[in-house]
């Protein structure tokens, strides 16, 4: 695990080095911006300086996002395993790539403009590089940037795409990641029944209700990792708390979750902690997807979790257990449903463009 991950650090260090070698953007060349779509109970995103959001460049995203050429059998692409109807992610407990399951389970495209540290164990730090590294990952693309990008290079529609982003002689592997990674960038989440229940706009049911100030007290204590208030309305990470060892285990193995990326065996069995939104459609859930339903999530912390020497100590009731009544699980379930944005589940500007 240590020696592929410190063989990626090195191709990602090789590309950021040569960006140099690339054509420089067209200081003649213009485009149309877009302005972020920040919903207004959300805090500021994480909006590189040097990719901002253009009509173009979202464009051309949208249909790499979407191309199986990128990959080395021309099988797979990114929606292969980041689907639309289920938030961006995929209803199996792993990924498939062109080489088979990958090793964990598909965290979910919305609202990453906010998170500072991505994957389940953090190992890539940008939109970005994640959409480098997909390219170039063994399991999951298996090409190279020069190979995929060879495959469209003579399309008449990338040509357009490019140009229209980037100018002419613009397919480059800088290029396409900032188009993808701009493409990501707008896949943003706020307009659920939660949402509008904050703006007045609907109101909650008396078992919503019971949920909701369940979720944020110390009887049901899911605040600590997934508050509104505490996370910025992302319910996930967010800020200080990052990573998590929810009490999945009651045996560690090496190099589990975090320590994977950090190689701090204090970090081990600590994963990302996942954002809320969407919950309902976001299954399977944890980072091995051995949860099924919500219903299996909500017993899992009614039980309190497995003692191990990194659980996060907001699990308090770990070895002991909750004894929630069917009632209180209930509400937990009807407010956790509350987290859905249908209206982002099937915006039309996110569906395949083919």
């Amino acid at each position: 695990m240590k020696k592929l991950i410190l063989s990626i650090v090195v191709l990602f260090i090789g590309f950021s080095a040569c960006k140099k070698d690339l054509p420089p953007d067209n200081p003649t060349h213009t485009t149309t911006p877009v302005a972020f779509p920040k919903p207004s109970n959300f805090p500021a995103p994480n909006l590189p300086a040097d990719n901002p959001l253009t009509k173009e460049g979202i464009a051309l995203g949208r249909h790499l996002y979407y191309e199986k050429r990128m990959s080395i059998d021309n099988t797979v692409s990114c929606a292969s395993c980041h689907v639309h109807e289920y938030n961006f992610s995929l209803p199996l407990p792993y990924g498939i790539g062109v080489n088979g399951p990958t090793h964990n389970s598909v965290m979910i495209h919305s609202n990453l403009a906010w998170q500072e540290t991505l994957l389940w164990n953090g190992f890539a730090s940008s939109i970005e590089q994640v959409a480098y590294l997909t390219i170039i990952d063994p399991v999951e693309m298996n090409s190279t940037w020069e190979i995929s990008l060879g495959k469209i290079e003579n399309d008449p529609k990338y040509i357009s795409l490019y140009e229209a982003a980037y100018g002419p002689n613009a397919i480059t592997t800088e290029n396409s990641i900032k188009a993808i990674a701009q493409f990501v960038r707008t896949m943003v989440s706020g307009d659920s029944k939660y949402d509008k229940w904050q703006r007045g706009e609907e109101q909650f049911t008396t078992l919503e209700l019971e949920g909701y100030q369940m979720f944020n007290d110390e009887n049901g204590d899911c605040f600590h990792c997934h508050g509104d208030y505490t996370t910025g309305g992302l319910f996930g990470a967010y800020g200080d708390l990052q990573f998590s060892n929810n009490g999945l285990d009651s045996v560690l193995l090496p190099n589990l979750g975090r320590e994977g990326a950090t190689g701090d065996s204090n970090d081990r069995g600590k994963f990302k902690i996942p954002s809320l939104r969407n919950i309902e459609y976001s299954f399977p859930y944890m980072h091995d997807g051995r949860f099924t339903t919500l219903q299996d999530v909500i017993e899992h912390y009614n039980m309190g979790g497995h003692i191990t020497y990194t659980i996060d100590p907001n699990m308090k009731k770990a070895g002991i257990g909750r004894n929630w009544s069917q009632e209180q699980k209930d509400a937990l379930l009807a407010f956790l449903k509350t987290l859905s944005d249908n209206a982002f589940l099937t915006d039309t500007s996110f569906s395949n463009p083919w």
